[in-house]
């Protein structure tokens, strides 16, 4: 689909370039309608209401996105899923690996990360390389129309969840008008 190379380039929680004065002004959805756009923020959600709207997440620093919302739009057999937070996830692109672990019998084909044996890629982005424009990568689905149901639905959801809680990035951030505070530390006393 037309969308997946600008969702796997798009760098997301960033300040978004609209609302970024806002204390919800975190880049962590992607509408898949409007590649041009690049994440945007849930306070850009009224402007993309009757779009197809994902959600991205942080795992370990890295973007995720729920199997739940994927799978309805793109075909991610052969991608190793993982459970975090209670939601069974896909990693958007691969992750960095020095050498397989001793004794690994099955690696991505792509990058060559280590894989549990039923899967063939570590991420949706290892995949599209390998596949590139393969029909195998594509959902034999039809693609969701403006007017869906599920859209408006997506939508409704994405206000109220307000997005669940976000890893913080690992570095500090001193993007104006969206600073992380942290707790003032507290030592213990020094005893004399």
């Amino acid at each position: 689909p037309r969308w997946l190379k600008p969702l796997l380039a798009t760098k997301f929680f960033s300040s978004c370039r609209i609302h970024g004065v806002s204390h919800k002004c975190e880049c962590n959805l992607f509408c898949l309608e409007c590649t041009g756009s690049g994440g945007i923020c849930s306070l850009c959600l009224p402007q993309h209401k009757d779009h197809h709207v994902v959600q991205i997440r942080r795992s370990s620093y890295h973007d995720v996105i729920r199997v739940s919302e994927i799978q309805k739009v793109l075909d991610i057999t052969g991608v190793q899923t993982y459970i975090i937070n209670s939601a069974r996830v896909v990693f958007l692109n691969e992750r960095p690996q020095p050498r397989p672990a001793k004794g690994v019998t099955n690696t991505c084909e792509s990058c060559e990360r280590s894989l549990l044996d039923t899967f063939r890629f570590c991420s949706l982005g290892c995949k599209a390389y390998n596949l590139g424009q393969s029909s195998e990568l594509t959902s034999e689905r039809p693609p969701m129309s403006s007017t869906s149901n599920f859209s408006t639905v997506s939508y409704h959801h994405l206000l109220q969840d307000n997005m669940s809680p976000r890893t913080p990035p690992p570095v500090a951030s001193h993007r104006s008008g969206c600073k992380r505070r942290k707790g003032i530390p507290h030592r213990a006393p020094l005893e004399g």
